[in-house]
Parts: structure tokens; sequence; C-alpha cells
């Protein structure tokens, strides 16, 4: 029911992120693949399209195009690097290998002010460039309104035909007024009106889960985390004590996590189950110390202890799945990469007998996830918690698993996030957790010796969670949390602190 526009994915590695910047806009935003029909986009009847960047060059025969009947619908475009490319190639225009104009990196960008893109902007700004192809020639109609010292096209546009196209990436924050571009694109040039917000699509969503469930009962697996919470919220608003949430806490949660989202639920008008299966896990851990092998025990266990709940509620009409649309991006989308496959995409479990399946999360960014929670008043500690890996505390102690190592590492990384609440960086963060390593070093505490495990705490900053720069705690700030650490937490003699970027490493240790 909203105004769409919808964003052509051409192999882009920006592709989600042009999509969440036009949401941010207010405009609802889809991304389809390139060879999506015209007939499949006439029906969807987007107030604007935006072809995204590209790994290939547009000469090539093997690289992906589009038929020039798109250009020709009257729907405002938008192509960014190879889209603006393939927009000057399929319309006539040339495009050729650069010697000297290939750009990586932030570059200086003179603009016309003239252009809808640019309007209320400054006729000089940093942009961030990635190309080593460039158009010498622009197709019949275009003019070209923006350029680098080395670039003569670093933005085109026919203006008539509604069709503008940039070489740089206005979706990357590393381009200075980047998303007000986007901005006037849908608001200058598609005239769209902001009706995309989460208020509104609360309430449609629970409208549309009303209608689809009826009376029938609804099962949802509750992690606590923020996908699942958000979701047991909303299915709560719309279907009551007709939904069954199933919460399995298998003992590797951070301290007291478990009590707070069951204190969370406690009161709703729904059916909390809360499983406490800490034996089950810790005796399928025993001996297992090899980070895949971890993870794959506690999913199957995971599998086996919802499967016995699952059974003595009796027939489930419909599974809820806290799916959102990075799950179903980054699981492959037509000729799109596979990222990383996601459980919840593609596959159920064989022992949940239902109709359908209920996924009311599938199109919505984390970030929108977040925003929907505060509007169904879910509780703060819950809409931001912070990433937390499945297999939970099992992945951040290394090695193998014993019940004081879990004690060990639920009371050092409580103090850590205590102090980081404390020190007011709590949102600025992105992720930040303490790490239980296999390593004993020698100290001295209270004038004896000591031979004990080092404790290591990660921290990071980062917008999308695909690179990631560790965060500058301030040294006092680490000093305090150090020195705590090691006086009231038994057998810890040692902090360090992870200074490393991902790449090469990753957020997790494990």
């Amino acid at each position: 029911m909203n105004e769409t526009v919808i964003v052509l994915d051409f192999g882009g590695q920006y592709n989600q992120l042009i999509a969440r910047r036009v949401r941010e806009c207010n405009v609802y935003c889809e991304v389809k693949t390139y060879k999506t029909s015209i007939d499949e986009i006439k029906r969807l009847a987007p107030k604007g399209i935006i072809f995204t960047g590209g790994p290939n060059s547009v000469y090539l025969d093997e690289s992906p195009k589009v038929s020039r009947e798109i250009f020709e619908l009257g729907i405002p475009i938008l192509g960014i690097c190879y889209g603006c490319q393939l927009m000057a190639y399929t319309l006539g225009g040339k495009v050729e290998a650069a010697e000297n104009s290939s750009e990586y990196g932030m570059t200086q960008t003179e603009f016309d002010l003239s252009s809808p893109l640019f309007k209320g902007l400054k006729p000089a700004s940093v942009t961030w460039m990635s190309h080593t192809d460039y158009i010498s020639e622009l197709p019949e109609g275009f003019v070209s309104v923006a350029h680098t010292s080395d670039c003569p096209v670093a933005a085109m546009e026919n203006r008539q035909a509604g069709l503008y196209g940039i070489q740089y990436h206005p979706e990357v924050m590393h381009t200075e007024n980047g998303t007000d571009m986007l901005k006037n694109f849908l608001y200058e040039v598609c005239k769209c009106s902001g009706d995309w917000s989460m208020s509104n699509y609360a309430q449609t969503a629970v409208k549309e889960i009303r209608q689809k469930v009826g009376g029938g009962k609804v099962l949802l697996a509750l992690s606590g985390g923020v996908d699942s919470s958000v979701l047991a919220a909303l299915l709560s608003k719309a279907v009551g004590s007709q939904l069954t949430c199933i919460f399995v806490d298998h003992g590797l949660m951070r301290k007291n996590e478990g009590d707070e989202v069951e204190a969370a639920f406690n009161g709703w008008d729904i059916n909390f189950v809360r499983v406490n299966a800490k034996d089950r896990f810790l005796d399928k851990l025993k001996g297992v110390t090899e980070p895949e092998a971890k993870r794959k025990t506690i999913g199957e266990e995971f599998i086996r202890v919802f499967e016995d709940e699952a059974k003595k509620i009796g027939k489930v009409d419909f599974l809820a799945q806290g799916t959102i649309y990075p799950d179903v991006i980054e699981s492959g989308s037509g000729d799109a990469a596979v990222i990383k496959s996601h459980h919840n995409v593609g596959g159920l479990p064989d022992y949940v007998d239902f109709k359908e399946i209920v996924e009311p999360l599938r199109l919505l960014f984390k970030d929108e996830v977040r925003k929907l929670g505060i509007e169904l008043g879910l509780a703060d500690y819950l809409v931001w918690r912070q990433p937390f890996p499945g297999p939970g505390l099992a992945i951040r102690i290394i090695g193998d698993i014993t019940e004081e190592k879990i004690s060990i590492l639920q009371d050092a990384d409580y103090i850590f996030r205590e102090e980081i609440a404390n020190a007011g960086m709590d949102k600025d963060i992105n992720q930040y957790f303490a790490v239980l390593t296999s390593m004993r070093s020698v100290g001295v505490m209270g004038d004896s010796r000591t031979y004990d495990y080092t404790l290591a705490l990660r921290g990071v900053t980062t917008t999308d969670f695909m690179t990631a720069d560790f965060a500058r705690i301030p040294y006092d700030v680490l000093a305090k949390i150090s020195s705590r650490i090691v006086n009231e937490v038994k057998n810890v003699n040692r902090v360090v602190y992870d200074i490393t970027t991902k790449p090469p490493s990753t957020i997790e240790w494990e």
C-alpha cells in the first residue's frame, strides 16, 4: 500500500545499504534482481528505480544488462556506479576502461547545483569512488552535472526523461551529503510523499496477521534476541493468547539474561514457556572444543528441545519466524550471491504441523526492527540488545565448556557491560563483550603467585557488521574495567583488549 522504490541489483556490495538509505528517507524500498521482468516492474508500479553498482564492465558480453524498454516506462531511474555506466551504454553512450580516470576512495567532486539531485547542497564536496571504467561519451539528451579532476562525468542527467546517473556511491557514509542526494532523487525527481513509517507499518502488520491467523494457534521460538522479541510483541498485539512462545535457556546466556527475557514478557497475553535446558546442553558439549563443532552441537540440541516442547502444545496452525530482510538477501535471491545461508530462509523443521509461516519482519532491516519494537512498547534492554550469537557464550569460551568457565565469563562480561554503560558509551559501541581465553599466565595477588586465565575484551564500531573497527575506549575506562574484573572475578589475573579490525579478524573470536 506504500509508495515503492525498487533497487535493481547488479551484484553490488552495497545493495542492502542503498535500500536502507531510501527507507531512512521514509520511502518504502525493495531489492530485486536485475532480471526482474518489465511486466513485474509494471505490476509493482514503483515511483522510482535505482540501479546498483557491480563488479563488471558493461561492454563485456557476459556482463548483466537490462532491456532498453525499462528507460521508456516513464519511471525515474537513478544509476549508481555500474548502474550509471549501464544507463549510458544502453542508451548509446560510450564506456571505456580508464587510463587516468579510474578512481578509488574519497574524491573531491564538483557539482552543477541546477540539477535536482544537488538541490540545496554545496558546489563541491567529497564522494566515495570505486571504478576502473568511465563514461567517455554521453548518450543523446544527457549532460554532465558533476565532475572530478580525473572523471569528466561524475554525474549525468536527462532531466526531461527523468534519468540520472552518478559514478560514485551516495549510500556510503564517506560520501558527504550522499543521503541528501538520494533524498533529492526521491522527493524532487520521483515526487515521493514519504509515507513509510513504523507507526503505519505496525498497524498494517497487526491487521494482516489477524486476517491470516484467524482463530489458529501460532508457535514462536523466542531466543530473547531483538528480532524474535519484537516479533513476539507484534504477535501478542495481534493474536494474544493464541500465541505460544518457547524460550529455550541453554545456560549459555549472559548473566541474568534468561530472567530478564522472562520478566520482559511476564503479564503479556501470551503463553510463555521457559525451558531451562542447561544440563542437557552442557552434557552434549562435554569435550567439544572445535568452534564449528560447538555451533552444530548446540544448534542440533536446540532443535531437539524445541521439538520436545512443541509436542506438548498439540496441533499448531502457524509457525512464526523472526526472518528479516538481510536474511533473505544474504541467503541469495535470483542470481545474487549467497553470502551466508540462514536457517530461517528456505527450510523448516519437519516435526511442526502447520498451515503456513508467519514472517511479519521479512521485509525489515535491523534498525527498522528496533524502531518497530519501540513503537510496540518493548523494553529498551530488549530493543537495544546487542547482537548475541545463537551458541551464546560457548563461542566466547576458547576450548572446552564447563560450568566454572561459564560463571567466570558471565561475571566478567557483566562488569564490562556495566562500566561501558556507566561511561555513557553503551549506544556508541555497536558490540562489546568479553572472551575467556584458554591461556593462563603468571600473576601476583596478595603477595602470592597466581596462575589464572587471561580474559580478552572486544569492542567494535560498525554500520553493517560486514566491516568493523575496534572501539576507542578511553584508557581510564579500560583501567577501571580491568581492575574490577581481576579483583571481583575469581580465576582471572590478566585482562587484554582486542584492537583488531574486521577484516582481517571477525568480530567474534570463534
